[in-house]
């Protein structure tokens, strides 16, 4: 009988060891398991911040575009390219660049823009700070006078004159 109670105490030490080995694979499985799951969690982590720093850079980039327009409307008065400032062909190119004659007077460049009509000045130009057009405001003091479309062309009116004369 003592061989028997030896026998089933060996059987029994083998039956938790194989258990407590099956316990052990199941909980590295557990852990794997949830291993591989915070490391999908970081990735999408990461990707989320990439898309969210993508998207600042867009909202930046747009709202400094809305300023450009803003400075732009206010200060220069540009605006875009029409069809008529294209030319259509290396023809036309080469018009533009034809060397002129012996004896040829220098061409006469004039600038122009298609809002140019009798009457129609410079666009108004409006303060940031205080929202009023900028011929309205006058320094303290008096120190300098605010620039006008008329005032402009009355300075203007005497130079044509001296051209023609000169041609």
């Amino acid at each position: 009988m003592n061989m028997t109670r030896d026998r089933l105490q060996s059987i029994g030490w083998a039956v938790v060891l194989t258990v407590c080995a099956a316990l052990t694979l199941a909980l590295t499985f557990r852990v794997n398991a949830v291993k591989s799951q915070v490391r999908l969690a970081d990735r999408e982590i990461v990707a989320l911040k990439q898309e969210k720093m993508f998207l600042e850079t867009e909202f930046e980039t747009r709202a400094n575009q809305q300023q450009l327009k803003a400075l732009n409307d206010v200060e220069f008065g540009y605006d875009a390219p029409t069809a008529g400032q294209y030319v259509e062909s290396e023809r036309q190119l080469a018009v533009l660049g034809k060397a002129s004659g012996p004896g040829a007077p220098t061409p006469i460049r004039v600038a122009s823009t298609a809002g140019d009509k009798a009457g129609e000045g410079f666009p108004a130009m409006v303060s940031p700070l205080t929202g009023k057009a900028m011929a309205a405001e006058v320094p303290p003091g008096g120190v300098h006078k605010a620039v006008t479309a008329a005032g402009l062309k009355d300075r203007l009116s005497h130079v044509e004159p001296e051209k023609a004369a000169r041609e």
